[in-house]
């Protein structure tokens, strides 16, 4: 009977060394992956906010609207939840924003017009919501992506090159009259 007893209750501490050893392992993936995935967050923030001051540097950028335009990357977790899903959107919207930014930057500098892009900045800066709960799932997913992609907007090459078509097009209908005359 004693037996039984001793070989129950090291059972039973063994059980629970086992159990707090996969607890403490669970618990430490857990940290880890909180670990990664903030130093992940900081790396993108840190990302944009470098390409922000070097658009800043450059010109295309007034320098007192880069606040308002890092809220972006601020302001991304306020409302939403910290999952793989939602930091993986606020990568693919910082790559939208600064590779379109970059492409304006390249543009407008060849067109030595980095006044024009810096209203479009300005205007796009002032459409950005105020208030931090405004940065919410459907302003990352429907309303930035539609701004950013306004910001692209008309450039001054384009007009010229509809007008040249459209001046080919008003020749071709003239001659086409002058065939039916």
């Amino acid at each position: 009977m004693n037996y039984i007893i001793i070989a129950t209750t090291v059972l039973l501490i063994t059980l629970l060394g086992v159990y707090l050893v996969l607890e403490n392992n669970r618990k430490k993936a857990k940290c880890a992956e909180k670990l990664l995935f903030n130093q992940r967050h900081s790396e993108v923030v840190e990302h944009f906010k470098h390409n922000v001051s070097d658009f800043v540097s450059v010109g295309a950028l007034p320098s007192n609207h880069s606040c308002i335009i890092n809220c972006i990357v601020s302001n991304f977790f306020v409302v939403q939840p910290h999952t793989e899903d939602n930091l993986n959107q606020l990568e693919r919207i910082v790559e939208l924003f600064i590779l379109t930014v970059g492409e304006q930057v390249h543009i407008h500098r060849d067109q030595d017009d980095m006044d024009g892009l810096q209203e479009k900045l300005v205007a796009f800066a002032r459409e950005l919501p105020t208030n931090g709960a405004a940065y919410n799932k459907d302003f990352y997913h429907e309303s930035l992506p539609a701004m950013i992609t306004l910001i692209k907007g008309s450039n001054t090459d384009k007009p010229s090159e509809s007008t040249s078509e459209d001046d080919t097009e008003q020749n071709n209908d003239g001659d086409n009259i002058q065939e039916q005359s």
